[in-house]
């Protein structure tokens, strides 16, 4: 695998890396774009180019409302990354694990690229999202695209209040960004994404007691069950990872979607995390169990439909991509 051609990081003439914006509050609108890379020189060249722009590019369209909070997170998955950068790679990445246990499937879908593009406004959101596609053209093929809303009190639409638990301010920094453990790659982030497609007539059916069964929250004031009475098959039981007596914290930012007219109702997963690691032990949780057999319910009213792993280089790593040439 040839090396290709990045200038050197500013972090070895003194200065740090400078992240792109994952751990940012939380927006009124998302739109997440996952596209494949398609093959050829001419293509990763004019890949490799957009890397380095796209920060200029979210400047243009976000200086048109200036309290819109537009930003944009671009990541990689592990086959893009060998065939546009070689090596180094991150040292974390690969593809996504599929997991099936039993009826239940977390299936690993295509995706070269993810496009985390986040404004207070969808007009903002989308109007990137078209200059993003504009600027690439041929180069990428698109294979899904979601547009997510914020859903009342920031809640999904099983009714539940999600991301509670979010860390914030320098801890959320410090459990999303890559530091010494991988020192060629400080300031990246991991993300794994997941669509999920729900079963909403049959949730409704179910009691209000057992829906917070389920979830480990109460519904209406969003209070964490006691110990005592949650089950150990909840939500927020089996999705929290301890190791060494310490908690080890994700940065989340669902979104709600959906087509009310086709009946398509759903929540954008997207984790952001210091090692996929993490997320990877909640999602075996999830969906095989703690122990086996002892999985999330929700899953009986869930089905992941995408699965994804791409990581996320600094900003400065981007702005620093020289063009791909000969």
């Amino acid at each position: 695998m040839r090396t290709l051609p990045v200038t050197k990081p500013r972090a070895s003439e003194g200065s740090p890396q400078l992240p792109q914006p994952v751990a940012i509050p939380l927006t009124r609108a998302a739109i997440f774009l996952v596209v494949t890379a398609k093959p050829g020189a001419g293509n990763r060249g004019s890949i490799r180019s957009f890397c380095a722009d796209l920060g200029a590019l979210v400047r243009s369209v976000g200086f048109r409302e200036l309290e819109g909070s537009l930003s944009c997170v671009l990541g990689f998955g592990s086959e893009a990354w060998d065939r546009l950068f070689g090596h180094p790679r991150p040292a974390e990445l690969h593809k996504f694990h599929e997991i099936r246990a039993g009826e239940r499937h977390a299936v690993s879908t295509p995706g070269d690229m993810l496009f985390h593009i986040r404004a207070q406004r969808m007009d903002l959101c989308f109007e990137l999202a078209t200059r993003i596609m504009a600027r690439l053209g041929p180069a990428i093929s698109p294979v899904d695209e979601v547009h997510g809303f914020r859903f009342f009190d920031s809640r999904d639409l099983i009714g539940f209040v999600d991301g509670t638990e979010n860390p914030k301010a320098q801890e959320a920094l410090d459990v999303t960004l890559v530091a010494d453990e991988d020192p060629t790659f400080t300031a990246g982030s991991y993300v794994i994404v997941q669509k999920y497609l729900h079963n909403l007539a049959n949730w409704n059916k179910l009691p209000t007691e057992k829906q917070e069964q389920i979830v480990g929250r109460t519904k209406l004031t969003d209070v964490e069950l006691d110990d005592s009475v949650k089950p150990t098959y909840a939500h927020n039981a089996l999705t929290k990872i301890v190791e060494d007596g310490k908690e080890i914290k994700i940065l989340r930012d669902n979104m709600p979607f959906g087509h009310a007219g086709q009946g398509e109702f759903g929540t954008y997963f997207i984790g952001y995390s210091r090692s996929p690691g993490t997320i990877e032990q909640m999602l075996q949780n999830m969906f095989v169990g703690k122990p086996p057999g002892n999985y999330d319910r929700l899953l009986d009213f869930s089905r992941a439909v995408t699965g994804n792993l791409f990581f996320v280089p600094s900003a400065t790593f981007l702005e620093n991509i020289q063009d791909d040439k000969p």
